[in-house]
Parts: C-alpha cells; structure tokens; sequence
C-alpha cells in the first residue's frame, strides 16, 4: 500500500468497504432465508409481514446480530468525535467474529454455513468480505 496513508486511513478504509460487502452480504441471506421461509410456510403476503417476521419471528433471529452490526459501524463512521484506529480494528475484529460460519458451533454460525453451502451468491459475498478482512490489504 501507498506510504501516503495512516494507519487510520486504511483502517477506516477497510471499514466502510467491509460495511459495504456487509450489506450485500445481509441483504443476500435476508433474501436466501425468505426463500426457505417461503418453502416451509407457505408465500410471505407483503414486505411488511417479511419486515414483522425479520424483527420478531424466531426463524430469522440469527440474523438480527448482523443488522444490528451494521447499524453499530454506521454509528461509529459518522459519530461527531472522529473514530480511532483502536475502534475502527475493534469493529474490523467484530466483522470477523461475525462472519465465521461453523457446521457446529452457535445457531447463528450453523445457520451461516447453511446459507454459504445452499448459495454459491452467498458463498462469493462471503468470500469478498473475508477478502476486505485479511491482514495484508
């Protein structure tokens, strides 16, 4: 990487590209997890009853961490006091811990490899965020 850049700037650089990937990423499982939803119980009527089920339906809890993950580095890249290096790799530390899937471990990492194995889309996002992840970027 450049010499021109902090330790900060390519931190915080990684984090809105990682928080970007992240999105993707969410928005892909919320979509694959509908679809299976769908399969078991039958079409979801409205983007309302799917946004009810998401907040509240035991079903799509495993991915509430990862929205709420977003939402917590939206509040740090745009808090009036400028994000630290030690925050910014703290966050990057999170994302890490968030996007290991296990075939047996917590629900939610069982859930993820599930996804990952069903959807080659999935398994390519997760790919590019453990990409923006790696040490050497």
């Amino acid at each position: 990487m450049s010499s021109g850049y902090s330790p900060l700037d390519l931190s915080f650089q990684r984090l809105r590209e990682v928080r970007a990937a992240l999105l993707r990423l969410h928005k892909a499982l919320l979509d694959s997890e509908r679809d299976v939803y769908e399969q078991f119980y039958g079409r979801i009527r409205s983007n309302g009853e799917f946004f009810q089920l998401v907040l509240e339906d035991e079903w799509f809890s495993w991915l509430r961490p990862f929205s709420q993950f977003i939402v917590e580095i939206d509040e740090a890249l745009s808090a009036k006091e400028p994000i630290t290096l030690d925050r910014a790799n703290e966050l990057l530390d999170e994302v890490r811990s968030l996007v290991s899937p296990t075939e047996e471990g917590t629900n939610r990492e069982q859930r993820y490899y599930q996804a990952i194995q069903r959807d080659p889309g999935i398994a390519l996002m997760h790919a590019e965020v453990s990409r923006w992840l790696t040490t050497d970027r």
